[in-house]
């Protein structure tokens, strides 16, 4: 099992900036993939961004150039650092971690960015 706990959420003027953290325990050696989503009400789970195992980051359209995902290996962490937020970013976020060979995913219980006008 992977257990995944997000912090970091919060409200934020637009045009701020915040930086979202997931630390894994568990059997943190299956994990393939790490990755963040965002879920607004009324609207589906979308991803935000992703890194591999081997470094390969992918990101949403609307957020390149504004979001870097990150990770630290020693910490068993992946961070989402979120910078020039846009009132279109509040959304709740979700920490992901694909693990395993199927693969499973695992999800954090997510945590609130509002970002006001």
């Amino acid at each position: 099992q992977v257990q995944l706990v997000e912090s970091g959420g919060g409200l934020v003027q637009a045009g701020g900036s915040l930086r979202l953290s997931c630390a894994a325990s568990g059997s943190i050696f299956r994990i393939n993939v790490m990755g963040w989503y965002h879920q607004a009400p009324g609207k589906e789970r979308e991803l935000v961004a992703h890194i591999t195992n081997d470094g390969s980051t992918k990101y949403e359209d609307s957020v390149k150039g504004r979001f870097t995902i990150s990770r630290d290996n020693a910490k068993n962490t992946v961070y989402l650092q979120m910078n020039s937020l846009k009132p279109e970013d509040t959304a709740v976020y979700y920490c992901n971690a694909k693990a395993g060979v199927f693969p499973i995913d695992y999800w954090g219980q997510g945590t609130q960015v509002t970002v006001s006008s």
